[in-house]
């Protein structure tokens, strides 16, 4: 099975996979956020073999979540009605900000950047979320 993070924003909606194994995440588009956002996902969904979404919820660096949480919260829920895989929402503290530093460390230009930035965000956000249930899967170690 693979896993779509997405990078929700208010003009484009960027998007990242795992391979099948769930292992590596790699940016996979950028789309326009509009009137079909939701169908092109689903068929992004289906194609890919999809069996989880995990869309980046805005919060603060306190931990607050930001005033764009409310839509993304919104998007959440309208895809979910639209797919039938499970739709979770995950922590995306600062993946654009990061995304974009990479991209131009790397020697993007600011178009790339701009072009792109939302996809890499999508990766780190999905790199982020795969090293969490990595870590929720370990059994702790006792000391005897």
């Amino acid at each position: 099975m693979r896993i779509l993070a997405i990078d929700w924003g208010e003009a484009r909606v960027g998007l990242a996979m795992t391979d099948e194994l769930e292992i590596i995440a790699s940016p996979h588009d950028v789309l326009p956020n509009n009137a079909d956002v939701y169908e092109r996902i689903a068929a992004l969904v289906a194609e890919k073999g999809v069996g989880k979404i995990i869309v980046g919820l805005p919060v603060t660096l306190s931990g607050e979540e930001s005033a764009a949480a409310e839509a993304a919260r919104a998007f959440a829920e309208d895809l979910g009605a639209r797919v039938a895989v499970p739709v979770e929402l995950f922590d995306e503290r600062m993946t654009t900000r990061a995304a974009e530093r990479a991209m131009r460390e790397g020697g993007a230009g600011e178009r790339e950047v701009k072009e792109k930035a939302d996809a890499v965000a999508a990766a780190l956000l999905l790199e982020t979320y795969l090293q969490y249930i990595s870590n929720q899967n370990e059994t702790p170690t006792t000391d005897e």
